[in-house]
Parts: structure tokens; sequence; C-alpha cells
């Protein structure tokens, strides 16, 4: 009686254990995706967003890209 009680006591404690230290491995994982994914929707986004909208204002008053025969003539092969 006594040695059962003993082992369901022990089994419960190693399932503690585990369960935690599972769960803090969990947790640590999201954090360091919750974390990737706010530098990215707020620091690059938004920089790269800049970025792109300024490339493209620049080729409006450029009047575009434009591609030398020789370019053509190798995209054409």
């Amino acid at each position: 009686m006594l040695g059962s009680l003993l082992t369901f006591f022990l089994v419960g404690l190693v399932t503690m254990i585990v369960a935690g230290v599972v769960l803090s491995v969990v947790g640590m994982v999201l954090g360091m995706a919750l974390g990737l994914t706010s530098f990215l929707l707020f620091k690059a986004a938004p920089f790269l967003l800049v970025c792109w909208f300024v490339v493209k204002v620049i080729e409006k008053t450029k009047g575009g890209a434009k591609l030398s025969d020789a370019d053509r003539k190798w995209l054409d092969r």
C-alpha cells in the first residue's frame, strides 16, 4: 500500500517536472517567434516600404528602366 502510494507520488512528480520543462521550452520558442515577428512587422517592414516607395518615385521621374539592345537580345535568346 505504501509502495504504491510512493510510486504514484514519484510518477506525478516526474510528470510535473517534465511538463514544466516542455512548457518552458515551448514558451521560449513562442517568445522568440513573437519577438522576430514584431521586429519584422514594426521595424523592417516600414523601412522596406519606404525604400520601395522611394525607388518607385525615382523610377517615375527618370522614365523607368530602359534596356539596351544588347540586353534585349540576350533576354530574347
